[in-house]
């Protein structure tokens, strides 16, 4: 099922990357008209098409082609800004129960505490350099929204978030984060309230004002050009990782862990690994509490697209999506509520269809589990998303080879009451005493 009627528009031939380097690896196509083999595409309205061919447009001239200096500058920002290159650790509590080699790409310690402002900051002065005077951008556990909000701020834009009710509730410190940086919240009380529906809101916004509006959309999902821009600002994270494993130990992993909802720190962590063919990439989704479909409510107790979604065509592109026997699309819902989409993006769908990308999953309990043990083993508080990589590796370290890179996709402060909040309601082993925690922080 659709959000948007429209049909998938060519822009061109293939072309491809620059030359390979022995810290970028292999060259690899860029397909112009924005397929992943059967996904992708531009299933938008034709009142969206002017502003989706302005984007491309800009996308190739200022992304790609680095005219006026656009890379530059970005690069600039993203290093003097956001605090980038981020290390690479070595996580030697982890590595002695493992009897592995695990290294953390700490894109927690990116400004605002996730991966998330490399999209935003780049796709905000993207916005600048194309002549645009409001941004407009969905979250869900406000992580995209935060970064958003500040990237704006620092340079100089209005700026909407759209968010839905119910996260709104669940990530209050994110809400109160992107006000203080300036930014107006919209609330969204359509459908569940959750990021589906957010995105919903900011693409009919945008349709009627992409004159002087930009929509930063948050993940690589939508209509190309989105899913292949925001991957090649969010590559940054493989581009260093890959470049500091090298130096560090002198190899490549034998595998590379990142959480997956939409998917942009997922194919951010893998893109540059991608072309080597030695290491495995395991895109860790969201379990649930079940991986089946409640027909009954149209839910799914998961956020796990890549392991049991269904071709279909969500948000302006054709992708994997949970959907009920009569092709619906129902909503997700795990512990983490930035995981909660009902699809991926679709470059992730088609790697997963090569088995290029192995899509994995853990349920709820896994994921806090994980949450709890980095934050006891490495004095890390992980946002629950990325808990879930780390509640993979706990199950499945003995599977993953010698040298493992997982990807500390966030920080988990703003995770902190919900945290609280559900494991006072499970069994956690790990988890420290609750009791005098008892009604919240």
């Amino acid at each position: 099922m659709s959000d948007a009627e429209g049909t998938t528009h060519d822009t061109g031939a293939p072309t491809r990357d620059p030359e390979p380097t022995p810290e970028t690896g292999a060259t690899r196509e860029r397909v112009g008209d924005g397929k992943f083999g059967d996904y992708g595409g531009q299933y938008v309205p034709e009142a969206l098409m002017p502003a989706i061919r302005e984007l491309e447009d800009a996308y190739e001239r200022y992304v790609l082609g680095n005219e006026d200096g656009f890379r530059d500058e970005f690069r600039r920002r993203i290093r003097e800004f956001g605090g980038r290159p981020t290390p690479l650790q070595r996580a030697d509590e982890l590595s002695q129960r493992y009897d592995t080699d695990v290294y953390l790409k700490r894109e927690d310690l990116l400004h605002g505490g996730a991966h998330k402002l490399n999209n935003a900051l780049g796709q905000v002065l993207l916005a600048k350099y194309m002549g645009k005077e409001r941004i407009v951008a969905e979250t869900g556990a406000g992580q995209h929204g935060t970064a958003t909000a500040m990237a704006a701020a620092h340079l100089g834009m209005p700026c909407e978030i759209y968010m839905g009710e119910r996260d709104i509730v669940r990530q209050r410190p994110n809400v109160f984060r992107m006000k203080i940086n300036g930014a107006e919240i919209n609330e969204v009380t359509t459908g569940r309230g959750t990021l589906k529906e957010a995105i919903s809101e900011t693409m009919r916004d945008w349709a009627t004002t992409v004159e002087n509006t930009h929509y930063v959309i948050g993940s690589i999902v939508g209509p190309h050009p989105f899913p292949t821009m925001v991957r090649d600002f969010q590559a940054l994270i493989s581009e260093e990782a890959r470049e500091q494993v090298l130096d560090q130990v002198g190899r490549l992993p034998d595998a590379v862990l990142a959480c997956a909802g939409g998917g942009s720190n997922t194919m951010g962590a893998f893109h540059h690994f991608v072309d080597d063919d030695g290491v495995g990439l395991y895109a860790v989704e969201a379990g649930g509490s079940s991986l089946a479909v409640d027909e009954e409510e149209g839910v799914a107790p998961n956020s796990a697209s890549l392991s049991t979604g269904t071709e279909g065509v969500l948000h302006g592109a054709r992708t994997k999506l949970l959907q009920d026997g009569d092709g619906q699309i129902v909503e997700s819902h795990s512990v983490s509520s930035g995981l909660d989409y009902a699809g991926v993006g679709p470059e992730l769908a088609h790697l997963v269809d090569e088995e290029r990308v192995q899509p994995v999953n853990v349920d709820d309990d896994a994921a806090l589990e994980g949450f709890h043990r980095l934050s006891q083993r490495e004095g890390i508080i992980p946002a629950l998303e990325t808990a879930h990589a780390f509640g993979y590796l706990e199950e499945h370290a003995d599977e993953l080879g010698d040298l493992v890179v997982v990807n500390v996709s966030g920080r988990g402060d703003k995770d902190l009451e919900a945290a609280l909040e559900e494991t006072e309601q499970r069994d956690i082993d790990n988890a420290p005493p609750m009791d005098e925690l008892t009604g919240g922080l």
